[in-house]
């Protein structure tokens, strides 16, 4: 979350105390080697990385934050300095480190963020250690431990501004809150001065201490998230993302009210992280899907660019708390579908037009999932909307169904 201000206009799934989660157990042999699985793209890290300055981080397409700027506390210092690689239970794990005395000339926060905007449908997920105590110094600050996916605000209330929280983590509370709570949010968009947000959230008012696989799916037209494979919200409609985002961590003090003696730091680690594009796994598909690569001697994998013709989600959402333990591992391919008809009485596309079910649009997707960005040489296809929306780019996102070539 890149913004320093939070209220949100719509709460789903609200969970007041679910009590201790654990991990669910997985099976690697579900997936099926980390060869095989590669029909749609895969990113894959487990940050195998001697410090902040490695140049195989930065070459794998990571960035340690050092620009300024929210969110967090106004004048805090964002350095690379802050993400470090230490060993733990046997693995390097990517770590996070923010600390504060209570002044904004004190206070130290961190961010790794994707340096490419590439990442759409499909599932992300990674194992993060989140921490309720700090490492050195007095307990209690407003610290928030995150993993995200975001794009950029093309100006207030941009339509097509997509980002989703798949943790935010306040184990001291913040925003109101008093005690440990966690939010997954969904964005549709926001406005800084003055103040306004379109988003939808769930939430857990409970300890998650310790290590957890956060995952999200992405398709279909529904935003689903999990801890430790446990559903925790299920956000559609206007909130389904409409462009591609980063992937990102960050940790940051959301102010230093509640701040008392001397310097206070705090840590965030991060196991690894996967993003199947275009697949819907399970919890335990991605869980597994991950330990393959390692058991295998993948560090890092990155088939997102150089995958084959899968355009689409392969799987539905299923919106239940027992993941199924028999996945497919070879998701087949969108077939082609016949030239279009009709397409002289479509409109173009327009990215602030609302469509409604039913409605047909002719446009060229972009390369990149970015409208703004180079066309994809695909030329122009017919397009209908399969339910209510904004931003959303034909091609891109399951809100369109292709009726074929212009």
């Amino acid at each position: 979350m890149k913004i320093g201000k939070r209220r949100s206009l719509a709460v789903l799934s609200g969970v007041a105390m679910l009590g201790a989660i654990g991990a669910v157990a997985v099976t690697a042999a579900t997936v099926g080697t980390a060869s095989a699985a590669t029909n749609c793209g895969y990113l894959f890290d487990d940050f195998n990385y001697s410090s902040s300055s490695d140049s195989l981080l930065t070459g794998h397409g990571w960035v340690p934050r050092t620009y300024s700027g929210g969110p967090g506390v106004p004048g805090a210092t964002w350095s690379a300095n802050s993400i470090s690689f230490p060993t733990s239970g046997g693995q390097k794990v990517m770590q996070l480190t923010a600390s504060t005395d209570g002044t904004s000339g004190g206070t130290n926060q961190a961010e790794l963020y994707s340096s490419q905007k590439r990442y759409f449908e499909g599932t992300y997920a990674s194992r993060v250690r989140f921490t309720d105590a700090p490492v050195s110094g007095n307990d209690g600050d407003h610290i928030n431990e995150t993993f995200f996916t975001i794009s950029p605000l093309n100006g207030d209330l941009d339509p097509t501004y997509s980002e989703l929280d798949i943790s935010e983590y306040l184990p001291n509370g913040g925003w109101g809150e008093t005690g440990p709570i966690n939010y997954q949010t969904t964005w549709y968009t926001y406005r800084n001065e003055p103040w306004f947000a379109d988003n939808v959230h769930s939430e857990q008012r409970q300890s998650f201490d310790g290590w957890h696989d956060l995952v999200v799916t992405v398709a279909n037209g529904h935003v689903i998230y999990y801890i430790d494979g446990v559903q925790m919200g299920d956000h559609s409609g206007k909130f389904y993302p409409r462009q591609t985002m980063t992937i990102n961590w960050n940790l940051w003090f959301i102010d230093t009210a509640a701040h008392s003696g001397g310097m206070s730091t705090y840590i965030q680690q991060v196991d690894w992280v996967l993003h199947a594009k275009n697949q819907v796994l399970t919890p335990a598909q991605a869980a597994a899907q991950a330990a393959a690569y390692r058991s295998s001697g993948s560090s890092f994998v990155d088939t997102v660019d150089a995958s084959g013709p899968c355009v689409t989600p392969t799987g539905s959402p299923t919106p239940s708390a027992s993941p199924s333990k028999s996945p497919s591992a070879s998701p087949s391919p969108s077939t082609s579908t016949p030239p279009a008809t009709n397409c002289n009485a479509a409109p173009e596309w327009s990215i602030s037009a609302v469509y409604t079910t039913g409605q047909t649009v002719k446009h060229e997707k972009s390369k990149y999932g970015d409208p703004n960005g180079p066309a994809s040489g695909q030329g122009k296809h017919l397009w209908r909307a399969k339910w209510w929306t904004q931003g959303s780019e034909p091609g891109w996102t399951a809100n369109w169904e292709d009726l074929g070539k212009c």
